[in-house]
């Protein structure tokens, strides 16, 4: 049997229906279809997971039980599997210790090369660690910047401590660490702050010798006294901000001020780091510029017999720029990267790597991506494929569909209606094929002949944060603007940077800002829970309760999350199915329950198209009509939110909105995870937002939306600093006409494919 192929078949995983497909070796394949048509159950729950679970199952015992657990997808035979890679947009997670230098280990190799030719010699490589106490600011412990807490904000001084001096959330009257102070004897209770005498202050700010016999169900618990400022600085200043809820996160910034450190200025590093220079740079400065200009300058370098490390060190900066991050520099928190960003920075970890016959797994790459970067991102994917590895790719744009060797398209609709490929075979058959891949690649838009007339102006005057270069431009009012620009242009820093402040009751739809938990579903999301589980308490005659998963309903094996999660720390959980309740969530009791012939459990498995037709309630009709209306027609009620991609966030958020009347919008690179068959429901739905008098503001790089825009900015004419420019604005089709646009010169490509079709 020829093993050139991998060959899957009875795939059943989420939505599939018996899917059979083959997939040949050595080439690059890329999966495509409309959103919910079942690409992610193929590549990621099938042939991923069964890749990485046979993977693991080569190790002993003892090193699988340490090792991330997959379960065994539903799929009858997989044959020819290679090792896979997987290559997602989730985003990089890490503290403030962690950077793009030393998640893609390129600080690594500067380490290497200052401890061998920088001058003074000062030791070993870890000297130049921020994250080694040899190496790192003794002021700042390798941060950069210092923490410190105000006073006058953290504490009310017009109040006593019964009114609530303490202005922090954990420190509210009557908790735990509120009693330390109230139960310490030590204060008057009821006296104001300012009325303390300065013994009476200095004890409670900074602590004194003291006993506080603090309640508990077994009695007092003497505890020592601690004072406010050192207990506070002792449990706050090293969270990151990032992770905080939302009022947490709103009072750490009111009382947390950080400034640069004024030891280090900064740099992070101690002073005998700092001190060592290769032709005259230290390792910071050479940190904190943009990857194409430090690969130069590193080009450039004397550094004797280090040169090996010179050149390891130029080759993966290289592979930054050909990824295009050439923009990026080294000392950039990871914590700061987009989903798109994340990606390819661990793409570049895998360029140098000389392993072959892999399976590399890319999910849309293409994400946050100008169509004059793609370009780039598909030189890279057919470089992986060119050295003898297999590369898969889940992907809606089309340059990047236009390059594969082969192409599986699924569909023909989302959810309930998806789960089949509707087409394999080559590009030159996917664009005649009868199917909505095919139709769009056919389709496609030319510029808006009529743009809408602004009905006013938004002046932004001396932008001139990060690398924009006091850029003046209007935005125009009640009509649909597309802000344009290569990756690094400064788009974002343009638009969420300065627009809200000209226009303070902007609201900014982008693609976070929805708390999501393994709690947290559409159905809890939308209100649309709160409904159903009063019918169906009104129909059985018993509490509503009792069709939560988060309350009275929840199975007790899994606490109503419908599956069992083993932390493993710095892993990814371990996660499994819940055998006591099969997934549902519920107790047995509340699933003996029905309504219209369905249990509870049946209700949240319904996708929002399907609830539509089979819950007719005024209570919850429109709300499925809005989610329907965006795009999320395939998602199922019960589907929690952290599983959703930031594309599908975004357009809940947009759900929301439908049915407002007027203000200022402002949409960060909705068509995320888009078909180019759904691009076009999208801007109707943002025009609606414009009918009825609002103003839409979009970042964008897709040209099918760039060309219905009534007004244009784009930003360039590069990345970081050779960006940060105005390079036009106006219509659409007056942006055709630009020489110097790299948005324009893919829009006339794009035009151009248009009318020959």
């Amino acid at each position: 049997m020829a093993h050139d192929r991998i060959r899957i078949s009875g795939a059943r995983e989420h939505n599939l229906a018996d899917v059979a497909v083959e997939l040949p070796k050595d080439r690059l394949t890329v999966v495509t279809g409309v959103s919910g048509s079942g690409k992610s159950s193929l590549v990621f729950d099938t042939i991923a997971a069964e890749s990485q679970r046979q993977l693991n199952e080569t190790f002993t015992a003892f090193a699988r039980n340490r090792l991330p657990r997959y379960g065994q997808p539903d799929v009858d035979t997989i044959e020819n599997l290679a090792p896979a890679i997987v290559v997602d947009q989730r985003r990089l997670r890490g503290d403030a210790r962690s950077t793009v230098g030393t998640i893609t280990d390129i600080y690594s190799l500067m380490r290497l090369l200052w401890s061998r030719a920088g001058q003074p010699r000062i030791g070993p490589s870890n000297r130049f660690s921020f994250n080694d106490p040899e190496g790192m600011c003794p002021r700042c412990t390798g941060l950069g910047k210092v923490r410190t807490v105000d006073v006058d904000e953290l504490v009310d001084r017009r109040r006593s401590l019964n009114e609530g001096a303490i202005r922090f959330p954990t420190f509210h009257v009557g908790g735990w660490m509120w009693r330390t102070y109230a139960d310490s004897g030590l204060f008057d209770n009821d006296k104001p702050l300012k009325d303390y005498t300065r013994a009476e202050w200095e004890a409670f700010l900074h602590g004194t010798e003291a006993t506080v016999q603090l309640p508990s169900q077994g009695g007092p618990v003497p505890t020592a006294y601690e004072g406010l400022l050192p207990r506070f600085e002792r449990i706050w200043l090293p969270k990151d901000p990032g992770t905080l809820k939302p009022r947490a996160r709103e009072a750490f910034d009111r009382v947390v001020e950080e400034t640069v450190c004024p030891d280090c200025r900064g740099a992070r590093l101690s002073a005998a780091a700092l001190s060592s220079r290769i032709d005259g740079h230290t390792i910071a400065e050479c940190a904190a510029m943009e990857a194409e200009e430090l690969a130069a300058a590193v080009r450039g370098m004397s550094v004797g017999e280090a040169w090996p490390a010179a050149e390891a060190l130029v080759a993966q900066l290289e592979h930054m720029v050909g990824i295009g991050l050439g923009y990026m520099t080294l000392d950039r928190w990871t914590s700061t990267l987009s989903g798109g960003e994340s990606q390819r920075v661990k793409t570049v970890r895998h360029l140098g790597s000389s392993l072959t016959g892999m399976l590399y797994i890319f999910d849309e790459p293409s994400v946050g991506l100008h169509p004059h970067d793609v370009a780039r991102l598909t030189r890279l994917l057919c470089r992986l494929r060119d050295k003898g590895n297999t590369v898969l790719v889940v992907e809606h744009a089309p340059d990047v569909v236009e390059v594969a060797d082969h192409v599986v398209d699924m569909g023909p609709g989302a959810g309930e209606a998806g789960g089949r490929v509707v087409y394999q075979g080559g590009v030159g058959g996917l664009a005649a094929a009868p199917t909505a891949t095919g139709r769009a690649l056919r389709d496609r838009p030319l510029p808006k002949a009529a743009p809408r007339t602004p009905a006013g102006w938004l002046p932004i005057r001396g932008a001139d944060r990060h690398n924009l270069r006091g850029v003046d431009v209007d935005i125009p009012t009640g009509v649909l603007t597309a802000v344009t620009g290569v990756a690094g242009s400064g788009k974002s820093t343009l638009v969420h940077g300065y627009l809200p402040q000209v226009h303070p009751q902007t609201t900014v739809i982008d693609q976070r800002g929805i708390r999501v938990s393994r709690r947290s579903s559409l159905a809890t999301y939308t209100g649309i829970l709160d409904v159903v589980r009063r019918w169906f308490a009104r129909e059985n005659g018993v509490s509503a309760s009792l069709f939560t998963p988060n309350a009275e309903g929840a199975c007790p094996a899994c606490e109503g999350l419908g599956a069992v999660y083993t932390d493993l720390a710095f892993m990814d959980p371990i996660v499994s199915t819940c055998e006591d309740c099969g997934g549902t969530r519920f107790t047995e009791e509340a699933l003996r329950y029905r309504l219209g012939g369905r249990t509870i459990a049946d209700v949240l498995d319904l996708s929002v198209r399907r609830a539509l037709d089979v819950l007719p309630r005024p209570g919850v009709q429109a709300v499925l009509a809005r989610l329907d209306e965006v795009g999320l027609g395939y998602l199922r009620l019960g589907q929690t939110l952290n599983t959703l991609s930031g594309g599908e966030r975004q357009r809940l958020k947009l759900a929301d909105e439908l049915g407002g009347d007027g203000g200022v919008y402002v949409f960060d690179e909705p068509t995320t995870g888009l078909h180019m068959s759904d691009v076009a429901d999208l801007v109707a739905l943002l025009d609606r937002l414009v009918e009825v008098g609002a103003t839409v503001v979009v970042i964008e790089h897709d040209l099918d939306v760039v060309s219905r825009a009534d007004w244009i900015v784009d930003l360039g004419p590069g990345p970081g600093r050779h960006g940060g420019a105005v390079v036009f604005q106006g219509a659409p089709a007056d942006l055709l006409a630009h020489p110097d646009s790299a948005t324009a010169h893919h829009l006339r490509r794009a035009v151009g494919a248009a009318q020959s079709a």
